[in-house]
């Protein structure tokens, strides 16, 4: 019995929501995943942090939306109708992801994923919380904590 269900917890298995961001792809934890919506162009605010669009009306709440191009340093095209919004909750907050598309959703096995190597600068890696291999690509599991800038150093 000790055996079997060992055996359990090393194939539990984590589902993630893919996306494209540029060319790169990443992922997302699904359960942190509220909705996906088409593009609705958001209301910018003045003072905000480069990688925030703006706002937009969700059903009544305030939605910051995040670009996650601008956040994560890659360079694309600015945003059209072809983008898509990720609602996800992160830290008691729901935020809009920005992506360029979603692409499917996957059920990994822990044990695929892995940690980012060490080569990576301290910015980047604290994006990347895990890596899989997909297909024969190269997957980037988000870190959602570390997306949202740290409300106390915003307020220091």
């Amino acid at each position: 019995m000790n055996e079997e269900s060992l055996t359990q917890a090393e194939s539990t298995d984590c589902e993630l929501l893919s996306f494209r961001v540029g060319e790169q792809e990443y992922s997302v934890d699904i359960m942190s995943v509220r909705e996906i919506r088409g593009w609705t162009r958001p209301t910018p605010l003045p003072h905000s942090a480069d990688y925030v669009c703006g706002v937009i009306n969700l059903r009544g709440t305030v939605l910051p939306i995040i670009d996650l191009s601008r956040r994560l340093a890659i360079k694309v095209e600015e945003a059209s109708e072809r983008n898509v919004i990720i609602v996800a909750h992160i830290r008691q907050q729901t935020v809009g992801l920005l992506v360029d598309a979603v692409s499917d959703i996957l059920a990994i096995p822990e044990s695929e994923m892995h940690p980012p190597p060490e080569t990576a600068s301290d910015n980047e890696r604290s994006f990347v919380k895990a890596l899989t291999i997909v297909d024969g690509r190269m997957l980037r599991i988000l870190d959602l904590e570390s997306v949202l800038p740290d409300q106390k150093q915003d307020a220091a």
